[in-house]
């Protein structure tokens, strides 16, 4: 039995690790090997637990908060679940004690140890959440920036050293891809962002292109907030292109994943486009014919350029 087989039965947790075909790009597909494929699902257990908590989109019942060892009542705190989740992660990576009490980091456990995980990756990932309750607005691109490199770049440098394939180089890029896909999440989630009084569109864009936060609220978008989604848009498309020399700079089944997430966004970033920049009504999704052309695409782009 593998370790994803032996991953929690427990329904919030199975829930949580569900949420994985609705990515925009696949988490762990088929052809990687089955310990990539383990490894990989447990860092995104916790990925999406942690965004699930900040999110306020956890499992109804608040088993996740009594499994952090929080009081009935507790677990629409989301500062307090984050507080306690981060002591769980001490957990998985302390070699004294009983060990993490959540399903989900129980499971994260054996990966920190065979691939040799470092703390800081995980702990970015809390701090973005931490950040989302306290930040509703960015005022520059540079603050959403750095924003990015809590909560989207932890993830490729995780996926890099799972895979045993970090250098300084592919770091970088990645972290570019990583940026482009958040942004690309950003801009399709427009409408429930703003719903959660949360706004990923940087305010001195918006004043450049005369977009007040009552455009966004609007049924559908006019004329300024689709100049601006679409100027955004083209902003993580060229960060998504550093990324086809990460695709080119690897070999076997790891460049079919790498061209996987790069050409993700790009088949988002293209239905964004495809609805006219008009990300409004909901959320523009790619189809799949849409996303295996994207995949195609970067793997021709990554060999000519290799």
């Amino acid at each position: 039995m593998t370790r994803t087989q032996q991953a929690p039965a427990d329904a919030a947790a199975a829930a949580t690790l569900g949420k994985a075909a609705d990515e925009n790009f696949p988490v762990a597909p088929f052809f990687l090997p089955r310990a990539w494929r383990d490894d990989l699902m447990a860092v995104y257990g916790f990925a999406r637990l942690v965004d699930d908590i900040g999110d306020g989109d956890l499992a109804p019942g608040g088993a996740d908060a009594r499994h952090l060892g929080l009081e009935p009542g507790q677990d629409d705190d989301r500062l307090a679940v984050l507080d306690a989740l981060e002591a769980d992660l001490h957990r998985v990576f302390s070699a004294t004690g009983d060990g993490p009490r959540h399903p989900l980091m129980r499971a994260l456990r054996p990966t920190v140890r065979r691939c040799a995980l470092t703390p800081e990756p995980f702990l970015g990932l809390v701090e973005a959440n931490r950040q989302d309750q306290k930040v509703r607005r960015y005022g520059t691109y540079a603050e959403l920036l750095a924003y990015c490199e809590l909560s989207a770049n932890p993830v490729g440098r995780l996926v890099l050293q799972i895979t045993g394939t970090a250098s300084p180089e592919r770091i970088r890029r990645s972290d570019a891809v990583c940026t482009a896909l958040q942004i690309a999440e950003h801009l399709q989630d427009v409408a429930e962002d703003l719903g959660r009084d949360r706004i990923y569109l940087p305010a001195e864009d918006m004043a450049r292109f005369h977009v007040g936060e009552s455009d966004l609220a609007a049924p559908s978008a006019g004329a300024a907030v689709r100049a601006l989604i679409a100027f955004e848009a083209e902003r993580a498309r060229e960060l998504l292109d550093e990324g086809v020399p990460l695709v080119g700079s690897v070999r076997g089944r790891l460049k079919l994943l790498l061209a996987g997430f790069v050409g993700g966004g790009r088949a988002a970033l293209g239905a964004v486009s495809a609805a006219g920049f008009d990300v409004l009504p909901g959320p523009p999704r790619p189809t799949a014919p849409r996303l295996l052309r994207e995949v195609g695409d970067v793997l021709r782009r990554a060999h000519r350029e290799g």
